[in-house]
């Protein structure tokens, strides 16, 4: 059960890295209307915010479950 639970919890580990890694920055919005970055369209600027929402869905649910099942190896070792 223990090693079971430790190689979910080395998978999801990864998963919320590899989400994090994946996010963009929030200043990138701010230099763009600054440096007068308009090169996006109206529809693909939307699509762009859609996806980087969904993701960041992602992350908060995976960073949810690792936090759950830190606690659940915590609970189950001792």
């Amino acid at each position: 059960m223990v090693i079971a639970l430790g190689i979910v919890l080395c998978i999801l580990a990864v998963a919320l890295i590899t989400c994090v890694l994946l996010q963009s920055g929030k200043d990138k919005s701010l230099s763009g209307s600054i440096t007068g970055g308009a090169a996006e369209s109206f529809f693909g600027n939307r699509k762009s915010k859609a996806k980087e929402k969904r993701l960041s869905h992602v992350t908060t649910a995976l960073s949810f479950v690792f936090v759950i099942l830190v606690v659940v190896m915590y609970i189950v070792v001792a």
